[in-house]
């Protein structure tokens, strides 16, 4: 690896610490096929170039997602969500994250609502973490097949159906559990 890789690298792990020491976790974005930078269309010049300073793009094959860091050190599963705007999965897995930290416990097929968010959220298993969760397993110093564990927050459509509900409208942002590797 080269210098400016590590030194990246080393930025990236301290932002990491400082926020789940100051916060009690930190949200790590992945973008997929657009830019997920903001909640407009994507300005990428090109992949992974992008033009916005605070945006580090990383393509990957599929929707964007997000997922926690440090809800394991509260011996809870990281959360994990697909296809929002950035804007939209702060406060998901942030008001989340505010439950979890205040005593809370989700456990799978458990209903969510949050307030200011008109969409129920399920709480699911991942069964394969260590191909999704890369930066919770480095933070956590922990290879993929022991990797952290993880629930996915999957949220309905504006017409009220989840992915398993026939008529579904976004197949392609939220992929079931399992069917996914970053």
């Amino acid at each position: 690896m080269d210098a400016r890789t590590q030194a990246w690298i080393d930025q990236q792990d301290a932002l990491t610490v400082d926020k789940v020491r100051s916060r009690g976790w930190f949200i790590e974005y992945v973008i997929g096929d657009a830019c997920a930078c903001s909640d407009e269309p994507c300005t990428c010049p090109e992949l992974p170039a992008c033009s916005n300073p605070h945006c580090d793009c990383v393509e990957v094959a599929g929707p964007a997602f997000a997922y926690t860091i440090g809800l394991f050190g509260l011996r809870h599963p990281e959360l994990l969500v697909f296809g929002l705007p950035t804007s939209t999965t702060a406060h998901v897995l942030n008001s989340v994250g505010d439950r979890i930290a205040a005593g809370d416990s989700l456990v799978p097929g458990q209903m969510i609502e949050l307030e200011g968010w008109d969409r129920r959220i399920v709480a699911e298993a991942v069964p394969n973490p260590g191909d999704i969760l890369l930066g919770a397993n480095r933070y956590y110093d922990r290879p993929s097949h022991a990797s952290v564990p993880a629930l996915q927050l999957t949220y309905q459509d504006a017409a009220g159906r989840f992915p398993w509900d026939e008529g579904w409208a976004s197949p392609h942002l939220q992929p079931r559990p399992g069917d996914f590797a970053a």
